[in-house]
């Protein structure tokens, strides 16, 4: 098996490649690479929290789907560890569509003469990637007050496995409603 080539191969946007069709004639991708990212919405789904953070890219290019799964799965150890399954919702925003192809080149004795570039079948498919532009929300994450601070944290270390440099915006959840304080019956 091959090695993985370096990012920077893929990191320039491009016009997006994703033409997969069940009939032969429209499709010029021979096979889609499955996708690494195992899941996009993670924690307790159904409970509402007090802020909402939201990674956001500050340049536009193209993230691999093996980076997001690293990602992913840092932030997501970190909040597990800290708050329990039930104390965030994390949620990945981006999906990989882009198909990313290169040129399959043969090594050993008379490889020159065997080599036809990309002129067939626009090359061969080797990964996924998500195309990514200025501004666009990467992870978003949903905690209380009180746990903040790791949440911070836990999004600050998956930007340390993106190939991009990201802010944390900070807000308000609009729809959260404060869990009502129950009267305490004084027993006489």
């Amino acid at each position: 098996m091959t090695r993985l080539r370096k990012f920077v191969a893929y990191r320039n946007l491009e016009r997006p490649y994703t033409r997969y069709s069940k009939y032969k004639q429209q499709c010029y991708v021979r096979a889609r690479p499955v996708c690494k990212v195992v899941s996009f919405d993670l924690g307790d789904l159904s409970h509402e929290f007090e802020f909402n953070l939201t990674l956001v890219s500050k340049s536009g290019l193209q993230i691999r789907d093996n980076a997001i799964e690293a990602a992913r799965q840092t932030s997501n150890r970190l909040l597990e560890k800290t708050l329990g399954k039930n104390g965030y919702v994390m949620k990945v925003r981006i999906y990989p569509h882009h198909i990313l192809r290169e040129n399959p080149l043969a090594s050993g004795a008379g490889a020159d003469r065997m080599s036809t570039g990309m002129a067939h079948n626009y090359g061969k498919p080797i990964g996924i990637a998500a195309q990514v532009r200025v501004g666009q929300p990467l992870f978003s994450l949903k905690v209380n007050k009180e746990n903040m601070e790791t949440a911070r944290l836990a999004l600050k270390r998956a930007s340390y496995k993106l190939p991009c440099s990201c802010t944390i915006l900070t807000e308000k959840n609009s729809l959260y409603k404060a869990p009502e304080a129950k009267p305490v019956e004084m027993l006489s």
